[in-house]
């Protein structure tokens, strides 16, 4: 999973047609190693999906303009818009995950 390092390329990751996942995270965020052990299930179960990741810490900027108060979140865009977003609480299973990535992306 590739890391977003700056707001220029978040901005141009989100303005594209097709939907792309960001999941927030830290590097001492318990929860997020764990979402980062399920995720090649998660992926296996919902296909071909672009998925890049934020440390919360480095651009919190990004994090605070959406709303990331938790994390792990997965937030999907498209077009530039939030299309969807998975709070923390709500992304500590593979089924979770699974479920959101499932109906988040084939709006």
């Amino acid at each position: 999973m590739e890391h977003v390092k700056t707001e220029n390329q978040f901005q141009d990751l989100i303005n594209g047609n097709e939907p792309v996942v960001l999941k927030f995270f830290t590097d001492w965020c318990p929860d997020c190693k764990r979402m980062d052990m399920f995720l090649p299930t998660v992926f296996e179960e919902v296909g071909n999906v672009s998925m890049y990741e934020i440390n919360k810490d480095d651009l919190p900027e990004i994090a605070e303009k959406y709303d990331v108060m938790g994390i792990p979140s997965l937030l999907v865009f498209k077009n530039g818009e939030k299309q969807a977003h998975l709070h923390s609480a709500n992304a500590k299973t593979p089924d979770q995950v699974i479920e959101f990535l499932s109906e988040s992306l084939n709006k």
